[in-house]
């Protein structure tokens, strides 16, 4: 088994790929900045099966502030791939803060990606979104297409830069380097400033959902657990080959209409959905539609769950934490 450097570790995705990894019998080191985009106390129960494990160890630092934190946490520990899952994340939020989203999403893959030189840790999962596709026409999005002006919002546009980043120290260094654009991952833990999650909660409290736009954009929404297994295919793959650079798309090869979407969440939940129409938001793409065959032929991956098992499973979380949590 496998030496497992996992950044944003006690984040949604990050939690979930820990406990994978556990299971497989990797050993994991994480690596968490506990960023105030959402409270901490989430991102802590998110660790809390795996907080005590004797093959998890965990550092708090944060990418932006150098290499001496990533040299302080990891002086020696013997490390065989990083998956590098650790951004700000969010189109909306970006748009406000582009310079954070640079700072955390650019300087901060940067640092870790000259630690890893220094050390000469050769293989690398990075993690990248389906947003650098923007509002591309052609679908479904594959791989190779021309991206040069694609991005609409500095959250894509970091995501980007990271993936231009990846394939500069392959070129220089000969790091193995797997790309992984991400596509709307939703299930347990999500993130509470995410459509599904704010959805939920709006009928919990008998409050209308907002529609942005007519309600036609679409996405190609992906459970947490398929995309986590698909993380761990790369692990797997990048293990056992070498002179590797390459991108691949995780998503569910199926969009949903955010109507769509609000009617399942809405039968999922067991309320009709209240509508409540508004415009469009800055730097949100139309439609996101991902070609998964060269994922599938590379690493198997195959994404089983249904969107009314997935909305099911975090509809079932989530009346759990709201209940541990108690009155508001």
């Amino acid at each position: 088994m496998a030496s497992v450097l996992v950044t944003g570790c006690a984040g949604f995705i990050g939690s979930h790929l820990v406990e994978l990894l556990l299971e497989q019998g990797h050993r994991v080191t994480g690596l968490d900045n506990f960023d105030p985009f959402y409270d901490r106390a989430q991102k802590e129960r998110n660790l809390g099966s795996c907080s005590h494990h004797p093959r998890f160890h965990f550092h708090e630092v944060d990418l932006r502030r150098g290499l001496d934190g990533l040299v302080d946490a990891l002086p020696a520990d013997p490390v065989d791939v990083v998956v590098h899952l650790a951004a700000k994340a969010g189109v909306g939020p970006s748009v406000r803060e582009p310079v954070a989203y640079l700072e955390n999403n650019v300087v901060g893959t940067t640092h870790l990606l000259e630690w890893m030189r220094l050390r000469g840790i050769q293989k690398l999962f990075f993690a990248s979104s389906s947003s650098v596709y923007g509002n591309t026409r052609e679908q479904p999005f594959r791989e190779d297409m021309n991206l040069l002006a694609t991005c609409i919002s500095p959250y894509a546009a970091s995501k980007l830069a990271g993936e231009q980043l990846t394939y500069t120290y392959h070129h220089l260094h000969g790091l193995d380097v797997l790309n992984a654009r991400f596509f709307t991952v939703y299930g347990p833990r999500q993130r509470p400033d995410l459509a599904i999650h704010k959805f939920v909660r709006l009928l919990h409290a008998g409050q209308p959902i907002p529609v942005f736009g007519n309600g036609t954009s679409a996405r190609d929404y992906t459970f947490v657990l398929d995309t986590v297994a698909g993380i761990a295919q790369g692990v797997a793959y990048l293990l056992g080959h070498t002179g590797v650079y390459e991108t691949i798309n995780l998503g569910n090869n199926r969009p949903v209409s955010l109507l769509e979407l609000i009617q399942a969440v809405g039968e999922a939940v067991g309320r009709e959905p209240q509508l409540s129409f508004q415009p469009m938001q800055p730097g949100d793409v139309d439609v996101t539609y991902a070609d998964i065959a060269k994922a599938q032929r590379l690493l198997g991956y195959s994404p089983r769950t249904t969107l009314a098992q997935g909305l099911q499973a975090f509809v079932h979380w989530l009346t759990l934490e709201e209940a541990a949590a108690g009155p508001r």
